[in-house]
């Protein structure tokens, strides 16, 4: 058989992935074969590129464990040995085995190694983490074994632990994504167990309160008193209504002053993604902004970064720049007021000047509903920057 090339160790009969790999030489004193070899039981190259590496990988763990023992190794009786891995089918609820079965964890691989390229670490740890869950709690099953009372067990461990109704809905979105999409891959037709659970969406959530007209005012005057990089950033973000991560990550060279319309310009760097593709957006900058952006500019000279104290790895640290400048406002905001509350007032304020809703969505970068919207470039700098003097 030719090793198949699109997925390592492997080959296919009957179109079916099978495994296989030789067994190093120093250690074929421990088999009976030279070969090792068995049905990765899937005909999707995905599953079984999945697998495949698992295999691979406990492989070369059993056998560093090997070699260790073979060793005159000081201590070597006080080493704790893991179990040997078990190569088996996996099994449908019925006990039959399944050439396409793909349990949980696969599943995860496979969504990450798919739809993971080129995402956040963020995404995969809400993948790995979502289902983590799953997999305390009800298991590591084929993804078609899981039942509705699975699921209903899962949402109650979740709401023992008072986890709030907005992150248990982002955890079954996960995975439900997971599941659905391993299932397509693997042409699998299933209904999703984790789909239409029932729990209190509302519990524990806050709402995110919009800043008041006089706050803002407020806070911009300090900023502008103060004059320093945090300062520059709340009034950057305050007459722009930018989501803090956009802002922190931006470079010198993304704002343009010298047009007939001061911007900035919102893309995407390798150290800081955006939300959406909707995110991709010029903005002009008025009042407090374009005061911040000039003193940036002026006075920032060292560095590529607008906010390099956010930017000394490989990702912008807005975690960091939400607390220290959440801190600050504090004393000067009503309660439940941070810094994203100035991205709701952005939307108040271009209701009150009566924006049309289409203008209101590309400012901040809000997704318009309707196909449509799609068409085009959008509105012009000078229509955008109209409605924003209207605010400020």
């Amino acid at each position: 058989m030719l090793e198949n090339k699109t997925v390592p160790f492997s080959f296919v009969k009957a179109g079916v992935f099978y495994f296989t790999r030789r067994v190093p030489r120093d250690l074929d004193h421990h088999y009976t074969t030279g070969k090792i070899s068995f049905s990765l039981r899937t005909r999707s190259a995905a599953v079984a590129k999945s697998r495949a590496q698992r295999a691979a990988q406990q492989l070369d763990e059993h056998w560093y464990h090997l070699r260790i023992q073979d060793v005159d190794l000081p201590g070597k009786h006080l080493l704790r040995m893991g179990a040997a891995a078990e190569f088996g089918s996996s099994t449908s609820c019925t006990g039959q085995a399944s050439v396409d079965a793909v349990k949980l964890s696969e599943a995860v691989s496979v969504y990450l190694q798919l739809k993971g390229q080129g995402r956040p670490i963020t995404f995969h740890r809400a993948a790995e983490r979502s289902c983590g869950y799953v997999l305390d709690v009800c298991g590591d099953k084929d993804i078609r074994s899981y039942t509705k009372a699975d699921a209903n067990a899962f949402r109650d461990e979740l709401v023992k632990r008072e986890l709030a109704g907005s992150s248990i809905t982002r955890i079954f979105g996960t995975v439900r994504s997971v599941i659905n999409f391993a299932a397509s891959e693997a042409g699998i037709t299933l209904t999703n167990p984790f789909a239409g659970v029932y729990y209190d969406r509302s519990a524990g959530v806050e709402d995110r309160e919009p800043m008041p007209i006089e706050a803002i005012r407020s806070l911009q005057s300090k900023c502008q008193s103060l004059d320093d990089d945090l300062r520059w950033l709340v009034a950057l973000v305050s007459d722009t209504g930018m989501r803090l991560a956009e802002a922190a990550g931006l470079l010198k060279e993304d704002f343009e002053l010298n047009g007939p319309v001061p911007h900035v310009v919102v893309q995407e760097h390798p150290w800081r993604r955006l939300k959406t593709s909707g995110s991709n957006r010029k903005v002009p900058l008025v009042g407090a902004s374009l005061w911040a952006a000039k003193r940036l500019l002026y006075e920032n000279t060292d560095s590529q970064f607008a906010f390099p104290r956010y930017n000394k790895s490989k990702t912008t640290n807005a975690n960091s720049a939400s607390a220290a400048l959440n801190k600050w406002m504090k004393p000067y905001v009503p309660s439940r007021c941070t810094m994203h509350s100035f991205r709701h007032s952005m939307r108040d304020r271009l209701r009150a000047v009566e924006c049309p809703s289409d203008i209101v969505d590309q400012i901040g970068g809000w997704q318009t509903e309707g196909v449509g919207h799609g068409y085009g470039k959008g509105y012009p700098l000078e229509v955008l920057s109209k409605w924003l003097e209207a605010t400020a």
